[in-house]
């Protein structure tokens, strides 16, 4: 339904529209456009890649090395907290940790999240 919704906003002119779907898509962890055909398959980008985390494991562990429950992490998603609490188990087994500090300090040694500007500190 997504597909036909840009493809008719496109045809439209509609750029606002477009835009909305386009978003909407991308929160919904959708593509709208099929691959090329005969299109290779990307190589790991990252670090959250090597580790085998899928896109959204490496949200949830933002928000994890952020501090967040799983109450939070879920409404951030727009998942449940079961599911929430499903990806963050699946993450500590994947970096073979016993628990989130352990996962969050995984995540900041391998720089996967930079510090926001407010919260860095200074060498002094």
């Amino acid at each position: 339904m997504l597909r036909l919704s840009k493809a008719v906003a496109d045809h439209l002119g509609a750029a606002p529209l477009a835009r909305s779907v386009g978003l909407l898509a991308q929160r919904a962890r959708l593509v709208l456009s099929p691959p090329a055909r005969g299109s290779a398959p990307a190589a790991p980008a990252g670090p959250a890649d090597a580790l085998g985390l899928t896109s959204r494991e490496h949200d949830v562990l933002r928000l994890v090395a952020a501090g967040h429950t799983n109450r939070r992490i879920a409404e951030e998603l727009f998942i449940s907290p079961k599911t929430a609490s499903v990806h963050v188990s699946h993450i500590l087994a994947k970096l073979g940790v016993s628990g989130r500090g352990e996962a969050a300090a995984v995540a900041h040694r391998l720089g996967l999240f930079p510090a926001p500007a407010g919260n860095r500190q200074v060498a002094g």
